[in-house]
């Protein structure tokens, strides 16, 4: 067994190449083989997003606060709201983010797949974001 306490790992700034407008990550745990789960908690400012991305193994998203937007590629913008769970298949496009006026936190789990944990791409332009 093993605690991480809180507080123990540092905040980070979500970096701009994945990332639009103010985010920050707070990692919570990382997957210890031969587990391959891990999560974060990722905060949102208002029009803040991620790029497009994808997941070997899927995603979950576990919406604690705020307005969540988020949107597969192909299809229309959706919004979520705390208590909401969402789920992105393996290798879907796509992206997730803060409503305009709204900041957002959620929960994110994910699993590994060998050294493959997201693969980005680039950033959703302020056009996608505001449809």
């Amino acid at each position: 067994m093993s605690i991480t306490r809180v507080g123990s790992q540092p905040s980070a700034p979500g970096p701009a190449e994945w990332f639009t407008g103010t985010v920050r990550l707070d990692p919570l745990f990382e997957a210890v083989k031969p587990a391959r789960t891990m999560g974060l908690s990722v905060t949102f400012e208002p029009g803040a997003r991620t790029a497009w991305h994808t997941h070997p193994l899927g995603q979950t998203l576990i919406i604690t606060a705020g307005v969540c937007w988020t949107q597969i590629e192909g299809e229309a913008v959706e919004e979520a709201h705390p208590g909401d769970v969402v789920w992105f298949p393996p290798g879907v496009k796509h992206w997730h983010g803060a409503s305009p006026t709204v900041a957002m936190t959620h929960i994110a789990i994910l699993e590994v797949l060998g050294d493959d944990r997201v693969t980005w791409y680039e950033p959703v332009s302020d056009e996608e974001y505001r449809r």
